[in-house]
Order: C-alpha cells, then structure tokens, then sequence
C-alpha cells in the first residue's frame, strides 16, 4: 500500500508542476480604450513571454467581455494573453491598485 501511494503522490507532483507550467505570466499593461460593443480592449503592455511579442500597444479580444466591466481606460493592470483560434485573446485581466 505504502508503494502505491509513493506513486500516486508522485504522479500528483508531476502533472501539479507540469499544469504550473503551463500558466502564462501575467504581464503588466495600461488600458487605452475598452469597446464593449465588440468584447475588445486595447492595452499597451510589456512583452508577453508565452506568445513571443515584443512590448506594444495592441488590441486584444476579452475571452469573456464581462471581464472588461472591471476596468476602464487609464487603469494599470496585470492580464494574461494567449492565442485562442488564432486572435489575440485576454484570459484574466486584473486592475492593479
């Protein structure tokens, strides 16, 4: 018993550090223009690491847009990016105080 447990913490371990990895940074960024209209916000950011793209302002998709109703324009902010079918996708976004 005390063998299967071994292997089952291990396994634990290794998909728990693996899943971690995978976890985009968060990047810091200011709002310059939300369009809630579209479910898009604009941020001039620092370089996203996990999508290769150097520091920019750029517009991104929200991948849900009630999560755009925490911000406004002005607000610095830390939010993940990732590619979703091809478009610049925000998948959190933070305002930071």
């Amino acid at each position: 018993m005390t063998k299967f447990r071994n292997i089952v913490s291990a396994a634990v371990l290794i998909f728990s550090t693996a899943a971690m990895a995978q976890a985009p940074a968060m990047v810091s960024g200011k709002v310059t223009k939300i369009d809630t209209a579209t479910g898009k916000v604009t941020i001039d950011h620092q370089k996203i690491p996990n999508l290769e793209m150097p520091a920019m302002t750029m517009v991104f998709k929200a991948a849900d847009p009630a999560m755009l109703a925490k911000v406004k324009a002005g607000d610095r902010i830390k939010f993940n990016a990732e590619s979703v079918n091809g478009q610049m996708t925000v998948t959190k976004i933070d305002k930071v105080k």
